[in-house]
């Protein structure tokens, strides 16, 4: 089943053409690997995905629904959820407390008048979501700035199935990650792909994206090169359409 599908998406900053006619289909549960060189265009392509940026031309469409016009809140709704490199945490505060930033639950007084945080339940909730994922947290109510860089992404992680997507997209997440911690965060994409949810992976980390991806897309100074199965290429062959060679 087709989730999301891109056509014909151009966009232009001044008199620079980042994308070039973008057509790209998103199968439900699917695990896309998008790579490409530094300026090919892969960080607009996702944010005109998100909302974040507005198409010059084209067409997006989310779960069988025009979403070309839609906001990002109104998008992030729908169930499209990024992740971006710099995670966005809240370093100071615990797990749980990121897990929920800006959409606390609130106890009511007398069941009708908005109270006080229910702090007991973002730490029920939050362990469950942590428990779901598998992940090697080791308490919910440690500060995340105390965690290894590995275990931060599973927080950003959990913070995004919050909000039920069915499609997150990672912006580079094992870069700068020891091996084991590469190891974790690439079991914890294959939890999403289990549990029915689409993810895009941006990596410069080939090895990683022919561990997970069951298709790489290519992209090259704003246009779609390659689009093939995991099975269907190699790495030399995608290295060549990175760079031009093939």
């Amino acid at each position: 089943m087709t989730l999301l599908e891109i056509e014909g998406v151009s966009k232009s900053f001044g008199s620079v053409d980042v994308l070039r006619g973008i057509d790209l289909t998103i199968e439900a549960g699917s695990v896309t690997g998008l790579v490409g060189d530094n300026g090919a265009g892969k960080s607009t392509l996702m944010k005109t995905i998100t909302g974040i940026y507005s198409v010059d031309d084209g067409t997006v469409t989310f779960n069988g629904e025009p979403i070309t016009d839609l906001p990002p809140g109104e998008r992030r709704s729908r169930g499209i959820e990024m992740i971006y490199q710099d995670l966005a945490l809240a370093k100071q505060q615990d797990v749980a407390n990121n897990i929920f930033l800006g959409r606390e639950p609130v106890k009511r007084l007398w069941g009708l008048i908005p109270g006080y945080v229910d702090k007991a339940r973002i730490d029920t909730e939050a362990q469950q979501m942590i428990d779901r994922l598998g992940a090697k947290i080791p308490s919910i109510n440690r500060p995340v700035g105390y965690l290894s860089g590995g275990q931060q992404q599973s927080v950003a992680i959990a913070r995004a199935l919050t909000f039920e997507p069915k499609l997150v997209i990672m912006d580079e997440p094992t870069a700068a990650l020891a091996v084991r911690e590469v190891e974790h965060v690439l079991d914890l994409i294959r939890q999403l792909q289990k549990d029915g949810i689409a993810v895009i992976l941006i990596s410069h980390r080939l090895n990683d994206i022919f561990e997970v991806c069951d298709r790489i897309v290519v992209l090259r100074q704003g246009r779609l090169i390659a689009d093939d199965p995991r099975g269907e290429t190699s790495m030399n062959d995608v290295v060549s359409h990175i760079v031009g060679a093939a």
